[in-house]
């Protein structure tokens, strides 16, 4: 909890959304201000601005950040893809307001979450931009995760042709690109505005089994900003699915 952003509010006799109003935010992510994630540096600057105090008295660098660790991005460590509650998946996607990504091989669990497959439609729907890249299944770095998964190149293919006919409705839905990739992923990412899952590869490992970090993008400079620069990367090399199944 950010006490001081907090008292800073009261004096001021500002509630969250008088502050999301004034810097064109969604409420919720000032709440999350102060509940103690660090905003982005513009941001920071508007409201010391706006609650006429000192930046630094805001948010005061920590040893932490001095180290060179920005450990105020993480905000959650998940043993496992299969830990991750169902509630979270639903909640991370609902709440994008400009922007979904999703780089996989397969992300066959979320082609067969009918509930996913809604939301994601009603967000692109709202104006949200909705990107999906997944696997070619005829690629060679395709059936080596297949291979390394243990799993066997055909069933990853096999994977993936399931989850680009699951797909198939939202190919038609303004808004919704899906392209395939080539690339070998070190990591599969998830993402919502400036919120991101990232589900770990691991050699001899199910994606499943791997772990997921969730992570907050709160510096241009960040952990978070490397992860969605990866997912530009891969995006502009891919090719459309276009109706392919």
């Amino acid at each position: 909890m950010n006490e001081t952003l907090r008292h800073a509010l009261i004096r001021a006799r500002l509630h969250p959304v008088d502050v999301a109003a004034r810097l064109a935010v969604d409420p919720k992510t000032v709440t999350r201000w102060i509940a103690g994630r660090t905003p982005h540096p513009r941001h920071r600057l508007a409201v010391a601005d706006l609650l006429d105090v000192d930046e630094g008295e805001l948010w005061p660098v920590d040893s932490r950040s001095r180290r060179g660790s920005n450990l105020g991005e993480i905000q959650a460590v998940y043993p496992h893809r299969w830990a991750v509650p169902a509630e979270v998946w639903r909640a991370f996607f609902q709440s994008a307001q400009d922007e979904i990504g999703i780089l996989v091989y397969s992300g066959l669990f979320l082609a067969e979450d009918a509930g996913l497959l809604r939301i994601l439609t009603q967000r692109a729907q709202a104006g949200v931009r909705v990107r999906i890249l997944l696997g070619d299944p005829e690629s060679p770095a395709v059936a080596a995760r297949g291979t390394e998964e243990g799993v066997g190149p055909d069933v990853m293919a096999a994977r993936i042709r399931n989850t680009l006919a699951l797909l198939r409705p939202l190919q038609d839905v303004e808004g919704i690109e899906i392209r395939l990739h080539q690339t070998v992923l070190y990591n599969s990412i998830y993402r919502a505005d400036d919120e991101l899952l990232i589900n770990l590869h691991a050699y001899g490992t199910r994606a499943p089994d791997a772990p997921v970090i969730y992570l907050t993008r709160s510096e241009t400079d960040s952990t978070a900003a490397t992860y969605l620069d990866s997912f530009e990367n891969v995006w502009t090399s891919a090719e459309p699915a276009a109706h392919r199944a």
